[in-house]
């Protein structure tokens, strides 16, 4: 009869406590365990919570171990329930929903509590903390709500709220009671460079200001500073540091000064009762950092699971952070004093800083800002105390007559199998090692689908470069090469090959066979694949909606509010009275927000309900703009020879043929096109992926614009005369890029990278090679939705088309 197991119970749901679980579980499972959680979500990162604000991740992007994680191990979760007290003599524990665990080791992991301070006012509505996804939630809605935001704390916390906040729309200011930002990770060089940076990026601050009060009705309205000065604020996150959760330790008797005493163990003052984490102190120390908290963690794991282990002995505190994609490093001391020999590098054009300061020829502390490359070998010397030599100071400052990959590989060499590089995920120097050699990784995109490193904050890349470099040898450039995403190393030229070869059918199917890192997929490579499938198999690939962006699966644009907008089509930006009318009554019956023009001459409604969205379409009546797609968006035109003076080419019927003939094929990325009746440019053919020019002799072709965040002039491709040739080149242009573009590749990007010296060749001047383009496009056209099925290229059919349309241009 085998032995029953221990009931090993945690207080705390959060990064420290599970992570020492994960750890526990790669050593026994002798264990019967039960974890309570006050907050209603499985694990997720705190650090990252960032991320959800700004809206470049959502909530279930940050779970590290979701609910069937805990199935999967035996493990009885419990959320929204949070410990009340603890009955160390009978060894149980009581939780506040009335559910009572008995124990045979515990493990407490509260982490800590926003520091509020006892400002006046700040019991009004709309002032909170940043802590964790009830805090987040608030702040999204306070966005959609209200304009002005003040951040009390210039530290890691509130500069990341702000950076969220400003990315929501709202005016912010950081409110900093020091004169330098991070005062406690930079020096004041660093910090003023941080400062300026973040000024550029639309964040305000307010430094040296103390607040005395909060004003307003029953929500704050504004700030009142010690020296008589106000600010606006309609938000207020308070963000001025944590406080240890002891308060489970303090109400059951177990000791406590700042946080939960503990020894090198991680043991309580009870019998059988850990701590770890942000509530733990020890040597009176409590540490707010992840790493830290996973190296008293993997101890903890040891100690617990009868393995022989050293005890924590505490850690030399680090910071590598990005910072609104600012890389900032600091390790040790950073402030000097008459003891320190200071050795400093400022580069403004770069805008990197660098310092290291020695004690008696040690190296005792380091600052870097903008470049992190060194932070690895300077962690190192920093715990070390390393002497100060030519070679060492010759790597860090650039001056070294050897190869720098050498060096850099050197100190990762030194590194301990146990010491962590990525200290948002707990990962090792060792799981990333034994990652590269069993699985053959070769990238640090694969390195972090498979370990995590790398995935959250960014900090450790440099480092996990240099492992790789390490491991990998002269082989590293050789066979390093980047996937389309980071769950394959296969760039798109071997997907699409080795789908052709291997007759593979199914996004599932390529990533089975392909043999995916990630057997599911990513929302990066799913749509991809799915695109790369319907390319090859026009007609005969049943189009994945799963594996589309939700915006494709729901026709329409998600906006920050949830509402959704939409855009009905209107082909070269002509429309009719009776389509205007359909799309002012259906605006009206639904509480439409606003009607907006937008720049692709259509007509954008916003705020329509996620539940309306059928409706409005059914009502409509009229096809959809694809505002959403990877497809053809817009054709814009100008009025053209039709009506304008200076027109030599009907620029409107044109545009109109253009867009109805091509829409709704799928494309790599979003496509828009424009049609010039003159070169007077109206249409502004110049910064759209195909642009259109009419003059006296026909037309001219201009490829590769973009006006949008990376702003590039089209080029121009060749000179046409009629219309039937602009067609037949404009369908060549489109399939070669269909053909050879990357995933969410632009056409500016793609000309670049192709060549227009190429692209010229393929599509015009090879007659071969162009018709089988123009055949292609012309076989996948009559297998999408009500497709455009005669080529408008003669003047007969451009008049019928125009005359449908002439009453709404003479409205306008």
């Amino acid at each position: 009869m085998t032995n029953a197991k221990e009931k090993l119970v945690v207080i705390g749901n959060g990064m420290a406590g599970i992570n020492t679980l994960e750890q526990i579980l790669k050593l026994t499972d002798r264990f019967d365990i039960t974890v309570f959680g006050s907050e209603p979500h499985p694990n997720y990162n705190r650090i990252m919570l960032s991320y959800v604000l700004e809206g470049s991740k959502t909530i279930d992007d940050i779970v590290i171990n979701d609910w069937n994680w805990y199935k999967e191990n035996g493990i009885a979760l419990h959320t929204g329930q949070t410990v009340t007290n603890i009955d160390t003599a009978n060894k149980t524990v009581v939780t506040d929903g009335g559910m009572t665990a008995s124990y045979d080791k515990l493990l407490i992991a509260t982490g800590s509590n926003s520091l509020m301070l006892p400002i006046p006012g700040s019991e009004r509505e709309g002032v909170v903390g940043f802590r964790d996804i009830a805090d987040c939630d608030q702040m999204l809605e306070a966005a959609k709500q209200y304009k002005t935001a003040a951040v009390i704390g210039g530290g890691l916390l509130g500069l990341e709220a702000a950076k969220g906040l400003v990315g929501l729309g709202m005016d912010v200011t950081v409110v900093h009671l020091m004169n330098d930002l991070m005062e406690r990770q930079l020096d004041t060089q660093a910090s003023a460079m941080l400062q300026t940076e973040l000024e550029r990026q639309g964040i305000k601050f307010a430094m040296g200001k103390s607040t005395a009060e909060m004003q307003g009705d029953h929500r704050v309205r504004k700030l009142v500073f010690t020296d008589g000065e106000e600010l606006d604020a309609e938000f207020v996150v308070m963000a001025v540091g944590i406080r240890p959760n002891k308060q489970i330790g303090e109400v059951s008797g177990i000791q406590t000064n700042r946080g939960i005493l503990v020894d090198d163990f991680m043991r309580t003052s009870a019998p059988d009762v850990y701590a770890v984490g942000e509530c733990a102190e020890h040597r009176g120390i409590c540490y707010g950092l992840v790493a830290p908290l996973f190296e008293q963690g993997n101890i903890l794991a040891k100690h617990i699971c009868g393995v022989e282990t050293a005890g924590y002995e505490g850690s030399i505190t680090s910071t590598k952070l990005k910072i609104s994609g600012v890389d900032v490093f600091s390790a040790g001391e950073f402030i000097e004093g008459p003891r320190h020999t200071v050795i400093a590098a400022k580069d403004e054009w770069k805008r990197t800083y660098k310092k290291v300061l020695l004690d008696q020829g040690k190296i005792v502390g380091a600052v870097l800002f903008g470049d992190v490359t060194e932070s690895a070998s300077l962690q190192k010397y920093v715990r070390e105390g390393t002497e100060m030599t030519d070679e060492i100071y010759g790597d860090l400052m650039g001056t070294g007559g050897h190869c720098g990959g050498k060096s850099k590989t050197a100190a990762v060499e030194k590194m301990a199998d146990d010491e962590i590089v990525c200290g948002c995920k707990g990962v090792t120097k060792k799981v990333i090692v034994d990652a590269i050699n069993e699985k053959g990784l070769t990238t640090v995109d694969e390195i972090k689908a498979c370990t995590g490193a790398t995935g959250s904050c960014g900090g450790c890349k440099p480092v996990v470069e240099q492992i790789l470099s390490f491991v990998l040898g002269d082989g590293f450039k050789k066979t390093a090469k980047t996937g389309i995403c980071a769950c394959t190393p296969l760039s798109r030229q071997e997907i699409v090959a080795s789908i052709k070869e291997k007759g593979l059918r199914t996004t599932k199917e390529v990533m089975h066979v392909l043999e995916w890192h990630n057997p599911e997929g990513c929302s990066k490579c799913r749509p991809a694949v799915n695109y790369y499938l319907g390319v090859i198999y026009p007609g005969e690939h049943k189009d994945e909606k799963e594996s589309r962006f939700v915006n494709e699966r729901m026709n329409a644009n998600i906006q920050k509010d949830g509402t959704y907008t939409v855009v009905p089509r209107m082909y070269g930006g002509v429309t009719t009275p009776e389509d205007l009318k359909k799309i002012a009554d259906v605006s009206v019956k639904y509480n439409v927000k606003a009607v907006k023009v937008t720049g692709g001459q259509r007509l954008d409604l916003i705020g329509v309900q996620k539940e309306d969205l059928p409706k409005v379409w059914e009502e409509l009546d009229m096809p959809s703009g694809y505002a959403y797609a990877k497809s053809l968006r817009t054709v814009k035109t100008c009025v053209g020879s039709q009506y304008c003076r200076f027109g030599t080419q009907d620029s409107m019927a044109v545009g109109a043929m253009l867009e109805r003939k091509f829409e709704r094929l799928d494309f790599p990325a979003k496509f828009k096109l424009a049609v010039n009746g003159c070169p007077r440019n109206c249409a502004e053919s110049c910064t759209k992926d195909i642009g259109i020019v009419g003059n006296d002799g026909g037309w001219e072709i201009f490829i590769g614009g973009n006006g949008g965040i990376k702003a590039r002039l089209a080029d121009s491709l060749c000179k046409v005369k009629t219309d039937e040739e602009l067609t037949d080149t404009v369908a060549a242009v489109m399939q070669y890029y269909r053909e050879t573009g990357n995933y969410l590749e632009r056409t500016s990007e793609w000309v670049e990278r192709i060549g227009l010296e190429d692209i010229y060749k393929k599509t015009v001047e090879d007659v071969e090679y162009r018709r089988t383009l123009i055949d292609s496009i012309e076989h996948a056209l009559t297998f999408v939705e009500d497709p455009w099925k005669q080529v408008l290229n003669d003047k007969k059919m451009r008049s019928e088309l125009f005359e449908t349309a002439k009453p709404a241009v003479t409205q306008a």
